[in-house]
């Protein structure tokens, strides 16, 4: 749907929750911007201007409004309204690139030239490239303000400040308050040092379940568990070491709570961004049903499963050799393996605090010098892993947004050992891009059978019938791979 000004003020008017995060309106009489679900009297049309994001109403001398708290939204969705290169971006920016290097980096990543860059934020967000990181890092500063007792100095490091000074110069020219003041108005907070709680927003509908299915299966023993409902696992962040639990939604509240702990203080605005894409948070599922309903038999699945997301991963390395393992072996095999390869080379929890976490998945320097002989691989499979893993570890390969889908799956198939299906997975789920599609999938092929139901359909004939998902491929797989059990 294009967002017309008019659109947007209807939508302001009646409140409505599907444009939360959508659209944020900055009120000229008030020089306040808010989200259009906000609680305070609707301004009027003429003082009323409505920006793609949060970051351009910011960079326009707009405070975040305290009643609707901008920094609780379920985001902006990358895809609406930007080009392909400015939804990498943003999901570098997500990802952090811009707390520890510069928007020439950012843009030699991206493979644009830095001026060209500038002008595509502008054009489709609003806001150049640094304004969105510094209003990402300011709306998770006051997040930690609301949501826990951390002390200021934490909630600086913990929100991708270089230092408190700027912490404090921040919040004070974004709210016109200091950081204590703005501490004060909170209603309520986590006391418990040893743990960290945040509340992680979506849009619904939202399978909590289906998605916490497909992890269950697939959950690494010693590193992920899956039971009550609840999502645990080891993690590492820079020097900090621990185990993140994450808990489904309420009926009352749409988003999901994280319950981190960890042995030292971490970015925690890094952990947070983590956990929306192994949830896909950010997903609009409004938008992807009604493209995908076009075709009938995923409308019956969408029926069957309304609020479907990709799941992503917790990091891009294990992930892709999670889906190495997983070449021509059941889903069960896979996990047994990456089990036995996070117990011999992955680190072991000083304090383990979660029943059935007790290691760390090993790192592409440690796997880049092991020799996996012994675990039940096939050679062919080990070496994959071992090419994967050096060339990780030497910078030979970014497994993040930098590049688009036909450019990560050429590089990644140019490695030893991994071919189209593998590096569309990885693309899927790790690099979280929404057109990746593994057409070969035997699982995807028996779900859309052939014509006369004899058995799975061709691939090429089902490359052709998923042309009509774009860009929602990768959502459709989702659901011919989880819908039928469910149906």
């Amino acid at each position: 749907m294009q967002l017309t000004p008019d659109i947007c003020y209807r939508a302001l008017r009646t409140r409505d929750a599907r444009f939360d995060g959508r659209f944020f309106v900055a009120v000229r009489s008030t020089g306040v911007y808010c989200r259009p679900i906000c609680p305070a009297s609707t301004p009027k049309r003429e003082n009323c201007v409505f920006v793609p994001c949060a970051a351009a109403a910011q960079e326009a001398g707009y405070r975040p409004c305290l009643r609707c708290r901008p920094e609780a939204s379920p985001g902006t969705p990358a895809w609406l309204g930007t080009s392909a290169t400015v939804s990498r971006g943003l999901r570098l920016i997500g990802e952090g690139v811009l707390d520890h290097g510069s928007v020439a980096d950012l843009a030699e990543r991206l493979g644009v030239g830095e001026r060209h860059l500038r002008r595509l934020f502008l054009q489709h967000l609003g806001a150049a490239p640094l304004a969105v990181a510094q209003n990402r890092r300011l709306l998770f500063a006051k997040k930690l303000l609301d949501e826990t007792g951390l002390p200021m100095a934490e909630v600086a490091f913990a929100s991708g400040f270089a230092s408190v000074r700027r912490f404090n110069a921040a919040v004070r020219a974004g709210y016109g308050r200091t950081p204590r003041e703005l501490r004060r108005a909170r209603r309520g907070s986590s006391r418990d040092r040893s743990e960290t709680v945040l509340k992680l927003p979506f849009r619904r509908p939202f399978d909590w379940q289906g998605l916490l299915d497909f992890l269950a299966l697939r959950a690494i023993p010693g590193v992920e568990v899956v039971s009550e409902g609840r999502y645990t696992r080891s993690v590492e962040i820079g020097a900090a070491r621990g185990t993140i639990r994450v808990e489904g939604p309420s009926e009352r509240q749409d988003c999901l709570v994280a319950s981190i702990r960890l042995d030292a203080s971490a970015p925690l605005i890094e952990v947070a961004e983590r956990l929306r894409r192994v949830f896909d948070l950010g997903a609009d599922p409004g938008e992807i049903a009604r493209h995908l309903r076009s075709d009938p038999e995923l409308a019956r699945r969408l029926d069957a499963s309304p609020g479907v997301r990709v799941p992503g991963a917790w990091d891009g390395f294990e992930l892709a050799v999670r889906a190495i393992l997983g070449q021509q072996v059941s889903v069960r095999g896979a996990t047994t393996l990456a089990g036995r390869l996070a117990s011999r080379y992955g680190e072991a929890l000083s304090q383990p605090d979660a029943p059935g976490v007790s290691h760390l998945f090993p790192t592409p320097a440690i796997l880049g010098r092991a020799r996996l002989a012994g675990l039940g691989l096939p050679g062919a499979r080990a070496r994959a892993i071992s090419g994967l893993a050096r060339a990780v570890d030497a910078g030979r390969l970014r497994l993040d947004a930098s590049r688009g889908l036909e450019d990560t799956v050429r590089t990644l198939c140019e490695l030893p050992g991994i071919g189209e299906w593998t590096a569309q997975y990885v693309a899927m789920r790790a690099l979280r891009e929404p057109d990746a599609f593994p057409a070969g999938d035997l699982g995807l092929r028996r779900a859309l059978r052939s014509g006369n139901g004899a058995g799975p359909m061709a691939e090429k004939a089902l490359a052709l019938r998923a042309e009509a998902w774009r860009p929602w491929r990768a959502y459709a797989a989702v659901l011919l791979w989880t819908a039928p059990e469910r149906a």
